[in-house]
Order: structure tokens, then C-alpha cells, then sequence
């Protein structure tokens, strides 16, 4: 991870930024696959407790940048962004994990789940799975479309932790994000 690049969001009247992160996230997480690439990490820098803020920072080999942004991944976000090229990383002693978290919180799925496998009714279901077993996440996300699943959109929470401990690796999901290794932090 010795090299990065800056994507950032330009102000416009239509779109608000959190649109445009979900459609910048959703393009590089297609260009991810595509590539079949675990060598790419991503941070937020102007992240917020509530916001991924307006700067999406992807690191790796340069190589690797290099031949992700010959891809032509952002095409329509031209207008709406800002790319500086690809850098070496300053020296820093400061790292971040930046990864995924994910909660079974939706009492409705949870209760389809149980009666598919505990062959129950719904109302036993219901019983045994009551709604206040859902919970909410305080952590900024991204609103990602999944293939998987018919093109249905669901939060992608993302929890970016700083850490003075270097933990390098690839160990990097098609979405950029590790739960194991970190990124610099500058």
C-alpha cells in the first residue's frame, strides 16, 4: 500500500454527496470485481461520525491504481469529481482499519430465516422474534445495489478506526475493505 489516489466530490444543486459516494462506491466496487483485485484498499479522510464525507482515498501498488484507473471506472462522474493522480504515500506513522459492519437487524428476515429452518408459522415466528430485536447502527454507509439479489439496495455500514498499529496484507473484499489489515493514515 505504498501508493494512493484522491477521488473527491464536487458540490452540485442536483446531487446531493452522499448520492454521489453511493454511485462512486458502487463503480468501484463493480470495477473491483471486474479486476478480480483484493489489492485495493480504500479510507475515508473527511469522514465523519455520521457522513463518509466528500473524499473517497483508494490505496495499493501503483501498478495496480494504475491499471484500475485505465478501466475507465467513473465514466458519468467526470463532471462530479475531482482525481488527483497517482502518489507515493507520505511517511506516517499513523494507520486506519477501515471495514465493514454488518448487523442481522431486520425482524421481518430474521423471522423468515427461523421459519425456514425451524419450519415454524408466522406467528410463532413472530413470538420468538419480536421487533425489538432490530437494531440501528450510529456508523456512516453507502447504498449499494446488489446483483446477488435482484438489484436490491441495502446499507453497506462502513467503521473507519484509527490505529497506530501497522497490520499489512491483500486481505482486501471486492468492496476495499478489511477487517485485518490497515491503511495509512496521512
Amino acid at each position: 500500500m505504498d501508493y494512493y489516489l484522491d477521488i473527491t466530490l464536487l458540490e452540485d444543486p442536483e446531487f446531493t454527496k452522499t448520492i454521489l459516494m453511493n454511485a462512486l462506491f458502487s463503480k468501484l466496487h463493480r470495477a473491483l470485481v471486474e479486476v478480480s483485485q483484493n489489492d485495493i484498499g480504500v479510507s475515508f479522510p473527511s469522514a465523519t461520525k455520521k457522513s463518509l464525507g466528500d473524499k473517497l482515498r483508494l490505496h495499493g501498488s501503483q501498478g495496480r491504481l494504475e491499471a484500475l484507473e485505465a478501466l475507465s471506472w467513473r465514466r458519468g462522474l467526470g463532471d462530479f469529481t475531482v482525481v488527483t493522480k497517482v502518489t507515493q504515500v507520505p511517511s506516517t506513522n499513523e494507520f486506519c482499519l477501515v471495514k465493514r459492519v454488518h448487523v442481522k437487524s431486520n425482524a421481518d428476515r430474521l423471522r423468515r430465516r427461523a421459519m425456514k429452518r425451524h419450519d415454524l408459522s408466522y406467528d410463532e415466528a413472530v413470538e420468538r422474534i419480536p421487533d425489538e430485536v432490530e437494531k440501528q447502527l450510529a456508523l456512516p454507509f453507502v447504498r449499494i445495489k446488489s446483483r446477488s439479489t435482484g438489484d436490491q439496495q441495502f446499507p453497506l455500514f462502513i467503521k473507519q478506526t484509527l490505529s497506530g498499529a501497522k497490520k499489512d496484507g491483500v486481505n482486501f473484499s471486492k468492496y476495499g475493505l478489511s477487517s485485518i489489515s490497515t491503511l495509512p493514515w496521512f
